[in-house]
């Protein structure tokens, strides 16, 4: 009887043997290799970054952020193997105990019990098969996980299963899980908070701390438990850990700066690059952005918009709900709940209005007051050149049951603006649409771009997608022309009536004037760019001749089809992004050197090896062989650098070119005399509201469209270059008066108050080859030498004008303050 079952014994061990040995035949050809292992690519989002390294944006449908297993807290992989595996560093990759049991309960009971799975068996599947439960996938796992153990360290194959394990929202890995439930880093957590992590590969959904918290704190003391039955934490540690409440909550990728625009423009160029692999191949995008630079901007056009808004008057609330429906709580929080907050404008309910303030609800329990201040400005709209008179009490703006819109303010008291208190204050929406960017004048790298009030309520991005006309925003390059063909800053030009063919219309005229409807007889170049005169500046246009102008346009980056062939050109008719036009100043900026804007300055792969480098056009006025006066030309709506253009061969393994020298577009006789012109433009002219700054070497110019259909302001130091714009999206009028002295200006003076603080002021030297006398500023003839009379004005040497042939009537202070500021000493004996 013994050796019958001895027997039976042996040849039961014969067939086992002889079936592991057949089914390992039969699936051994269709298994992976485990070489791919060795080279695993994981998906690991898009993240786009500061140059500073704050974060963005991430863009992937998997948050995973990849750890090595020498960085991974010794405590975080006892809390796994505790709750998966806890003989994981015993076996050869397939547990025979947990499979023993999970083979007896089948026996047993009939049904399948999970578990036996270790965790190289987990990687098994999660790299190479389906979560699909059959025993023909069973048996592929344990031959895979032998061969996994074969190949790779213990070490290895923990790492992987780190790395690519889901833990519920969409989270894969425990670096990804860490962010996602606590907002630390895996050293950061506590015992208890990584216990709650380990429990979940079992269930994501089942045991997640957010939607089944009691589960979760099941399954977590679980693993506490088991940790200290294998002796990896201490009693103490395991008593203190177990009696932890839940802290999990959903965490956001923790964003440095609020730049959705960019954020847009760097994602669909890196789609465009790499297609949908740009989502999950870990790319790291390090823009030119300035954290500093954005917060500012961010601030700078929403409060522009938010005082646009205010002084046209307040339309009426967002909705009107009846009171039976906003008698509960539940049921007030339920409303809020459709409205979503826009920038820093929050939804609220007037649940009571008193004489001078109204009482209103937030969400979530919360009610504060709105006080009169709040309140008071509240005109009632009637159309963008009128509104109504102003509110005597809190009825004649609110009433129970409005959806409005408010923010917090903190208001300084005091002396010494030592005391702030916060208040709320009643707004709305704005329909005005606004944009902004700022360069680095050098080279075109964007420190700054804000597309429009809230990206989540228009993704339109009007900073480059926008064409709008740039009015006399354009007129410094029609006068930098005019400079290049001969003519002077004293040139006199007649401000005069003018009356030219229309050709768009059969028979039509065109009568262009001035913004004031007034005309000035003669007046000289420096003057009718400071003013904006506009029927100078067609006359000026007619006698220099549209080509040159075109062709000047040209240079600045502008396309012809920009730039229309006709006198309307001297007015700005053509369009431009707001990019453009930053761009085209920096040429006033940086010397007379053509930059183009870019965005995109470094991209590391996953394993932050550097895949490109941008190689901008930059600006080296000290190098050998500077560059003649040329002209060189690129599509302008390519505003992102073009990340093919660095491409070399097939391989995107490569470092940075030799650094490419920007072309000088105009001499440095010209720069400089354009830019003192600019530069009177803030000292005397359409920009003066940006003296309060206190700065000297500040220029630029305002651009107001027919009907103030568009409001810009561009300017200058010599070290930012910033464009504000502000208009409809529908080009409806901003309203009488709204001029880009009014409604861009504020906006760009904001901006540069805080972005040039500190930094020392510079001044763009005189070139060789010109001369600064005293001219009569009557005819921009020069004066005899030795006299006081008249006003300085600065040439290049060989278009200084003739001598007067008799002395000019004394000019008064407010002439002598129309030429140049600071100008050189009186060197008219060097011309005769």
């Amino acid at each position: 009887m013994s050796r019958l079952l001895l027997t039976l014994v042996f040849s039961l061990l014969l067939l086992g043997i002889a079936a592991v040995f057949g089914a390992y035949s039969y699936y051994s050809p269709d298994l992976p290799s485990i070489e791919i292992l060795r080279d695993v690519r994981l998906q690991v989002p898009l993240r786009v970054y500061t140059r500073d390294r704050e974060l963005i944006a991430e863009f992937g449908e998997k948050r995973r952020t990849p750890v090595s297993y020498d960085n991974v807290p010794p405590i975080i992989i006892k809390a796994f193997l505790a709750a998966e595996d806890g003989r994981f560093f015993q076996h050869s990759g397939v547990d025979h105990q947990g499979i023993a049991r999970a083979t007896i309960q089948l026996l047993l009971t009939g049904q399948k019990k999970q578990g036996g799975s270790t965790i190289t068996m987990q990687v098994a599947r999660n790299f190479f098969l389906t979560n699909e439960k059959t025993y023909e996938r069973k048996i592929k796992e344990i031959f895979l996980a032998l061969k996994i153990e074969n190949s790779l360290s213990k070490k290895e194959i923990l790492e992987l299963y780190l790395n690519k394990i889901y833990l519920g929202n969409r989270s894969y890995g425990v670096g990804a899980a860490a962010e996602v439930y606590y907002g630390r880093a895996l050293d950061e957590l506590s015992t208890a908070e990584v216990a709650m992590l380990a429990g979940l590969p079992k269930a994501p959904s089942r045991y997640n701390p957010i939607i089944n918290p009691q589960r979760a704190m099941i399954r977590r003391n679980y693993v506490l438990d088991r940790m200290r039955e294998l002796g990896f934490i201490p009693d103490e540690e395991h008593r203190i850990a177990r009696n932890s409440a839940l802290t999990a909550r959903l965490h956001a990728p923790i964003v440095g700066v609020k730049a959705p625009y960019i954020a847009e423009m760097v994602r669909s160029q890196m789609v465009r690059t790499f297609g949908e692999s740009a989502y999950i191949r870990g790319f790291k995008v390090i823009t030119t952005i300035s954290m500093k630079s954005q917060h500012l901007a961010n601030q700078s056009l929403r409060s522009a918009l938010d005082q646009y808004d205010m002084r046209h008057g307040y339309r009426g609330p967002e909705d009107r709900i009846e009171s039976s429906k906003i008698q509960t709580i539940d049921a007030m929080d339920e409303v809020l709940g459709l409205y979503s907050t826009v920038s820093a404008l929050l939804p609220a309910l007037v649940i009571q209005v008193n004489e001078k303030d109204a009482r209103i609800y937030l969400g979530n329990g919360k009610s504060v007051l709105l006080d009169w201040e709040g309140i008071r400005w509240a005109h009632r709209y009637i159309n963008e050149n009128r509104r109504g008179a102003a509110p005597k009490k809190a009825a004649d703006v609110l009433a129970v049951g409005d959806l409005i819109y408010v923010k917090k303010m903190a208001i300084t008291d005091g002396e010494n603006d030592k005391q702030q208190r916060e208040v709320w204050q009643l707004r709305q929406i704005p329909k005005v649409a606004g944009a902004f960017v700022s360069l680095n004048p050098s080279d075109g790298a964007i420190l700054s771009l804000v597309g429009g009030y809230d990206f989540y309520a228009s993704k339109f991005n009007r900073a480059t997608q926008s064409k709008r006309q740039p009015g006399s925003g354009f007129k410094p390059v029609l006068y930098t022309a005019a400079l290049e063909a001969g003519f002077t800053p004293a040139t006199i030009i007649l401000d005069t009536p003018i009356v030219l063919q229309d050709h768009s219309t059969q028979g039509g005229l065109w009568r262009p004037k001035n913004y004031s409807s007034k005309f000035f007889g003669p007046t000289r170049l420096r003057q009718a760019l400071y003013k904006s005169r506009n029927l100078v500046s067609v006359r000026l246009l007619d006698s220099v001749g549209i080509k040159p102008v075109r062709e000047m346009a040209q240079r600045f980056g502008f396309s012809l089809e920009e730039v229309p062939n006709n006198l309307t050109t001297a007015l700005g008719s053509g369009t431009a992004a707001p990019i453009q036009m930053s761009g085209a100043y920096a040429v006033f900026a940086n010397g007379g050197y053509r930059v183009q804007p870019y965005l995109i300055d470094r991209i590391y792969d996953l394993n932050d090896q550097l895949v490109l480098q941008a190689n901008p056009w930059a600006v080296c006025k000290d190098c050998d062989g500077e560059r003649e006066i040329e002209y060189r030309h690129t599509k302008n709506n390519e505003l992102l650098v073009s990340l093919r253009n660095y491409l070399s061969g097939d391989t995107w393994n490569h470092g940075p070119k030799p650094a490419q020298i920007a072309p000088r577009i105009i001499s440095p006789q010209i720069h400089y005399q354009i830019t003192s012109i600019l530069r009177d433009v803030i000292r005397r002219g359409t920009g003066r509201k940006a003296m309060r700054l206190g700065r000297s070497d500040l220029g630029g110019k305002t651009g107001t469209t027919n009907e103030q259909r568009d409001a810009w302001f561009n300017g200058f130091s010599p070290d930012l270059v910033a464009t504000a714009w502000v208009g409809f999206d529908d080009f409806s009028p901003l309203g009488k008066g709204e001029t880009g002295g009014k409604a861009a200006l504020p906006m760009w003076i904001d901006y540069m108050d805080s972005a040039l603080k500190g930094r020392p002021e510079k001044d763009f030297l005189q070139p060789d080859g010109m001369v600064t006398i005293r001219i009569d500023p009557d005819s921009g003839m020069a004066l005899a030498p030795g006299g006081t009379e008249g006003i300085f004005e600065t040439f290049r040497r060989e278009h200084a004008p003739d001598t007067l042939a008799h002395s000019p009537p004394p000019v008064d202070k407010a002439g002598k303050e129309d030429g140049p500021t600071n100008p050189a000493p009186d060197i008219t004996q060097d011309l005769f």
